[in-house]
């Protein structure tokens, strides 16, 4: 069996504190960092992914182009490349846009408790999906984005709609 991925455990200000299983850091609710990225594109669109039905929780709803950890010892920018590569097939630069702390409660008893560092960048062509990460995907204008989200919150991960207002207002003050 493999051995389990490893997340980095962190206080309140992102100073690292232990390192725990990814999944027993979810069943705890421990505090610890991950890295979030939003792709948009030259019409001002984001990049959504629905994740795949076989993910651990929250499967085959929507979210942001890419989210995951950084392995202990691993920068934040080069998980966020990392992962954008292994989930989506994308390599583009990255720009880290702001972080945030948040705590989401999920399917199956899970608890996301993250220190979220958000990165943005520009992609303009067509991702190729890892099945095993991600079964969809589909740029979006942002306008029409929030409304489906107010209609329809049942389609969208939980710490998507959490950080949701936060990166269209970083995104609106970029454009």
């Amino acid at each position: 069996m493999a051995e389990e991925e490893r997340v980095v455990l962190v206080d309140e200000f992102d100073n690292e504190i232990g390192q725990s299983g990814k999944l027993q850091a979810h069943i705890e609710g421990k505090l610890h960092r991950a890295i979030s990225v939003f792709l948009f594109n030259d019409k001002g669109q984001m990049l959504l992914q629905q994740r795949a039905l076989s993910k651990y929780h929250s499967g085959g709803l929507w979210t942001n182009t890419c989210c995951s950890h950084p392995r202990p010892g691993e920068s934040n920018l080069d998980a966020a490349e990392r992962r954008l590569g292994e989930e989506m097939g994308i390599r583009c630069k990255l720009e880290k846009v702001f972080d945030f702390t948040y705590k989401a409660y999920l399917d199956k008893n899970l608890t996301e408790y993250e220190f979220d560092h958000v990165f943005f960048g520009k992609f303009n062509d067509e991702p190729q999906l890892n099945p095993d990460e991600a079964s969809d995907w589909k740029w979006i204008g942002l306008e029409d984005l929030e409304r489906d989200v107010a209609i329809h919150p049942e389609r969208y991960t939980a710490w998507f709609k959490i950080i949701l207002k936060r990166v269209l207002e970083s995104a609106y003050s970029l454009s």
